[in-house]
């Protein structure tokens, strides 16, 4: 696979090796240049927290919140949204959601249906899906897999779709 060609020929094998990896061999993967400069960036950022790549994600998304995320060393790299930072943090162990479009309008229909507004400023739809998740019994950030995976792409189900890699996330 194309994909995983730096990972499989071990190029890159940590954050820091993708921080000091030439961009235009990345771009033979992904062309978006911007995307890969964003990346490149969080990396750069992560690996000076651990050299263990898990434990800098974990200690980042621990230490980090929703209502400074601005101010934050990745929520102020160029390129990264609040979604980004929220599926971030999410990777990091926080159970939260990221308020994407297919998240904001599955809980949105909800909202309506349950006779409550719709949310539409994302932190405090964020505060809003959590709360909702917890009180259906649920984790926010299964409410937010759920409303993700359950909608089409194409002609199959995401879930269907990404069904071999469900466990890795």
């Amino acid at each position: 696979m194309r994909n995983l060609k730096f990972v499989e020929s071990g190029r890159i094998r940590n954050l820091e090796d993708l921080a000091k990896a030439d961009i235009n061999e990345l771009r033979n993967v992904w062309k978006n240049r911007r995307s890969w400069i964003t990346a490149k960036e969080i990396a750069s950022y992560l690996s000076t927290l651990s050299e263990d790549d898990k434990m800098a994600l974990r200690r980042w998304a621990l230490n980090t919140n929703l209502e400074n995320w601005r101010e934050d060393p990745i929520g102020r790299i160029k390129g990264v949204g609040l979604i980004t930072f929220q599926y971030l943090r999410m990777m990091g162990g926080i159970d939260t959601v990221m308020p994407d479009k297919i998240v904001k309008r599955v809980v949105n229909e909800i909202l309506v249906k349950a006779g409550l507004e719709p949310v539409e400023d994302d932190i405090e739809f964020i505060k809003k899906a959590e709360e909702v998740a917890l009180t259906c019994g649920y984790r926010p950030i299964e409410v937010c897999w759920m409303t993700w995976l359950i909608q089409p792409e194409g002609k199959i189900m995401r879930m269907e779709k990404y069904s071999n890699i469900l466990s890795k996330i």
